[in-house]
């Protein structure tokens, strides 16, 4: 869907007032959103039969058939078959290792007890996964008339990072999202966002021209209120979650669960896995029982510092409208927990039992064995691939350093020799290189971004200097820069310098998702302008569209932008043929979309938009000077 994201992101405030003063009443008015989609299109439903039952009465009234009757008569049964068809809601089954009762009876059995206390549905899949992640999935066999399938998906890098208690308040915050306790009307929201969507996509892929005029208005009207109301609703519910997980496991289990979470999720995405795939250096193949590697790292204390700064980051992460899950920090004030500084050391104290020992058993090992072999033949060909290169790496260096003591290097070779050092030798051995290439060129980014980390990591602060004039001269790192800076200071005890490096990187963060926003779709109440592209370029475009029979018009103009303006979209719209009987007309323009996307090479940042049942929007575009950039010949 859709949506303005900024109307968006002023309605959430004021619904979440709303809600949290009013909650029955606010629970209504989602009902209603939700009842009301679905009234609409089974109000044109309603109506299209009556016209095609009326058409066929009349014939049979008047014993006579005319070929315009049976032509609507194969257009309105195209019709409500468009709209039968969006309404048959499919949901692929989710994937991962399914788990047997008799395999893993304590699991079960946990499973059974946390089920029965919160009045949850029975599951019938439980999977295991390769994510450090739980969740619940329902999968509706019949489409929007239900009969439910209940699968509970539980991630084996969890199960390995928690004990049994912290991860029992894992199960139960997500059982609580279908407990008839709490949230029975949440989770039926939930899946009425879930269902919503793919009706959506149902109607805008699978219809004509004129189902796509019939629905554009009320779902461009629709959709981004239904999607905030029920997204407010799905925040509170995460909330009620976590009050279950209280209810069954306690305050202390429920909240250093959360924080276990936060902290080892960003331990082995950065520390656990970059040291296996360093590995790549040295080994031709990759190590076999990876995951055996993954049990020992997590049931060990972690390094403090490493904890300090993950659980750090962590906290500072302010809540957004980008997804539903409230921070960790506001999570733990909901639940009346304060993190004191001596409880760090108990809260990542070493796991005596992990989660996965106690409710996973005898077959653990063979668990391990599983998921290890399966991420060893997925990523085996690959890995092969990145030893050549690193192989290849080396040779490059040697060539360069040889070269290097005959004359001088331009800075592109220069700029090459020190990330292969960095890459082959390390730090210390890199930082005379960059210094040199500085001295050459003080604005070089990549040699300055490079070097101010260094620094950092050093705790030297002159590399804040460096950073900073990095950031200067590329503003896509400038997120990446503030928060490297960021967590340097923070490092050094000067909060309120890093508290606005924190406020920088969220503030250009914002201006990127609307900038993405800006850029996400084409309107008709867009201004355009004219576009900036060259004529050999634009002739050597006119050459690539006449080979699609199907095109008749085509015009190029460029979008007026609020964010980075400097950074143009360039829209391209095209008028196509269609038949008289084409069925699936959203579908046949995503067709010619990606043809167009994949087989030609357009200039810079291009948005493909399809014309046909935009009449008012060509008008504008005729408008703007050089604008139409072919035109079928023998077409008017």
């Amino acid at each position: 869907m859709t949506f303005n994201q900024e109307r968006f992101d002023t309605l959430i405030p004021k619904l979440e007032a709303f809600a949290n003063k009013q909650p029955h009443l606010y629970k209504l008015h989602v009902a209603f959103l939700a009842t009301l989609g679905y009234a609409y299109i089974f109000l044109v439903l309603a109506v299209t039969l009556t016209l095609l039952a009326g058409i066929v009465f009349l014939m049979l009234d008047a014993q006579s058939i005319h070929a315009s009757s049976v032509k609507a008569i194969v257009f309105l049964l195209a019709f409500a078959l468009v709209l039968v068809r969006s309404l048959w809601v499919s949901f692929p089954p989710p994937t991962g290792l399914a788990l047997q009762p008799q395999d893993v009876p304590n699991l079960y059995s946990l499973i059974n007890e946390i089920s029965s206390k919160l009045q949850a549905p029975r599951f019938h899949h439980i999977l295991l996964t390769n994510d450090f992640n739980a969740g619940v999935v329902q999968r509706p066999r019949l489409g929007l008339l239900g009969w439910q399938q209940n699968y509970l998906i539980v991630g084996l890098p969890l199960m390995l990072a928690l004990p049994p208690e912290q991860f029992r308040a894992v199960l139960a915050h997500e059982l609580g999202h279908l407990s008839g306790n709490h949230s029975r009307f949440s989770g039926w929201i939930y899946h009425q966002r879930q269902t919503w969507y793919r009706i959506v996509k149902g109607l805008r892929q699978g219809g004509n021209e004129v189902s796509s005029l019939i629905f554009e208005r009320f779902l461009t009207w629709y959709s981004p209120f239904f999607n905030a109301y029920s997204f407010v609703l799905a925040r509170m519910d995460e909330y009620e979650a976590d009050k279950c997980a209280v209810e069954l496991t306690g305050e202390q289990n429920a909240a250093e669960a959360l924080i276990n979470g936060e902290v080892k999720a960003r331990f082995l995405e950065r520390y656990f896995w970059s040291s296996i795939y360093k590995q790549v250096e040295t080994e031709i193949e990759p190590p076999k029982m990876t995951y055996i590697a993954m049990q020992q790292a997590l049931s060990q204390r972690l390094h403090q510092e490493i904890t300090s700064s993950y659980l750090m980051e962590a906290l500072t992460k302010k809540t957004n409208n980008a997804d539903t899950h409230p921070c960790l920090k506001d999570r733990l004030k909901a639940l009346g927990y304060i993190l004191k500084p001596q409880q760090e050391l108990a809260i990542f104290a070493p796991i005596k039992i992990s989660a996965a020992q106690e409710f996973l058993g005898d077959r653990l090992e063979k668990l391990i064995e599983h998921f290890s072999q399966a991420w060893r033949e997925e990523i085996a060909t690959p890995w092969r691939q990145k030893y050549a290169e690193f192989q290849k790496s080396i040779a490059t260096l040697k060539d360069l350093n040889h070269k290097s003591q005959k004359q001088q290097l331009t800075l592109k070779e220069a700029s090459q020799r020190a990330f292969l050092t960095l890459e082959l030798e390390g730090e210390e051995s890199v930082m005379p290189l960059l210094q040199e290439i500085i001295h050459r060129d003080a604005h070089h980014t990549s040699a300055n971004y490079l070097l101010g980390q260094i620094l950092l990591n050093k705790q030297d602060a002159t590399g804040i200097e460096y950073i900073e004039r990095a950031i200067d001269q590329d503003s896509s790192i400038v997120i990446e820069g503030c928060q490297i800076i960021c967590s340097f200071l923070q490092e050094q005890g000067k909060i309120n310098e890093a508290k606005s490096y924190q406020e920088r990187a969220e503030n250009y963060t914002e201006l990127i998702f609307k900038a993405q926003q800006e850029r996400s779709d084409v309107r008709e109440n867009d201004n355009f302008e004219s576009h900036n592209i060259s004529d050999l370029e634009v002739n050597k475009l006119r050459q690539q569209l006449s080979h699609y029979p199907h095109i008749i018009t085509v015009y190029l103009v460029e979008k007026n932008l609020q964010y980075f303006p400097e950074k143009p979209l360039y829209v391209l719209t095209v008028k196509r043929e269609i038949s008289l009987f084409e069925g699936n007309y959203e579908a046949e323009n995503s067709k010619l979309v990606n043809s167009l996307l994949e087989e030609n090479e357009l200039p810079g940042n291009v948005a493909i938009f399809i014309l046909n049942s935009h009449l008012n929007m060509e008008k504008k575009l005729k408008r703007i000077p050089n604008s139409m950039i072919y035109h079928k010949k023998g077409k008017k």
